[in-house]
């Protein structure tokens, strides 16, 4: 039945791409641009295998349904394909590419956005059962159980039904988010239920600092806002998202700062400050470290 549910969304998938992307575009994206679409779920499309791109992963199941992919987080590389799904529990920068496409045969996936309050919702239902069976990562792939597959199928399906999309897609979404609970890949999700858990302190601390990301960072001031010792804040912020608080907000800032130079419209000095830097030339140094070329040559680039 999972072999089923997969190609029979990966047609719907191709169905919405013939639609309303070009045939001629190297990759695409679906989303809450299109009004057909529920705001949290997006359609992904490459007809070729990309280079290796950073970015930040918000809290998402990404289920693959044709073509390959890797995903790399820390000394982690997580490689996934067709009825396979990767599950993030927190928002974390990685790297990652599609190892996987052709003109031929796309790679194609889903992502569905998840919702805290609709995780913790659950909590009465699932309460403490199966919880602390298996290592709990914040970035973990597994075969996605055929209940999963077929919920999002359903899901999928509403697409283009105003009316049943309004009724029906809060149900449905409740129970992939008790499905996503229940998986094998999904015990740090389990975590998150209970807001005083290590993982739901850390959740909170990175928030705070994406929130702030171009100000100073105090660690000490930060582990006491979570209502944890700085010892046990530096261990969990690590464990989970495998970097230091400092280092993921250099990430940030990194990011958020390719974004603003590919516009063409800024300085590098102006952007180096604009994202918290107060060096220039560290800027320029770090940047380039991290994405292999300098600031400068994007900048020439984009324009």
């Amino acid at each position: 039945m999972t072999q089923t549910s997969i190609t029979a969304l990966a047609q719907r998938a191709s169905e919405f791409f013939t639609e309303f992307a070009s045939e001629s575009s190297a990759d695409a994206v679906i989303q809450t641009q299109n009004s057909l679409l529920p705001s949290q779920l997006v359609l992904l499309r490459y007809l070729e295998p990309s280079n290796l791109e950073c970015s930040l992963y918000e809290p998402v199941i990404c289920l693959i349904l044709q073509g390959r992919k890797e995903v790399i987080l820390g000394d982690r590389s997580l490689i996934f394909g067709p009825g396979e799904s990767l599950i993030v529990s927190h928002e974390l920068p990685v790297v990652s590419r599609v190892t996987e496409a052709s003109p031929e045969k796309p790679y194609l996936s889903l992502i569905l956005k998840l919702d805290l309050s609709i995780l913790r919702s659950l909590y009465e239902q699932i309460g403490e059962t199966q919880t602390a069976r298996k290592q709990a990562y914040a970035l973990d792939v597994s075969q996605t159980e055929s209940e999963l597959v077929d919920a999002l199928r359903r899901y999928v399906a509403l697409i283009g039904k105003p009316l049943e999309q309004e009724v029906m897609a809060p149900l449905l979404l409740k129970e992939i988010h008790f499905r996503l609970l229940t998986a094998s890949h999904g015990a740090m999700l389990q975590q998150l239920l209970w807001r005083d858990s290590h993982a739901s302190r850390i959740g909170r601390a990175i928030e705070t600092i994406r929130r702030n990301f171009r100000g100073p960072l105090v660690v000490p001031d930060l582990a006491r806002l979570v209502g944890m010792s700085e010892a046990s804040f530096y261990q969990h912020f690590k464990s989970i998202t495998t970097t230091t608080p400092l280092q993921y907000q250099k990430e940030l800032r990194l990011l958020e700062a390719r974004q603003l130079l590919l516009t063409g419209d800024h300085s590098v000095g102006h952007v180096a400050f604009e994202v918290g830097y107060e060096s220039p030339t560290q800027f320029s140094r770090e940047y380039t470290r991290k994405f292999g070329v300098s600031p400068r040559q994007v900048l020439v680039t984009a324009s």
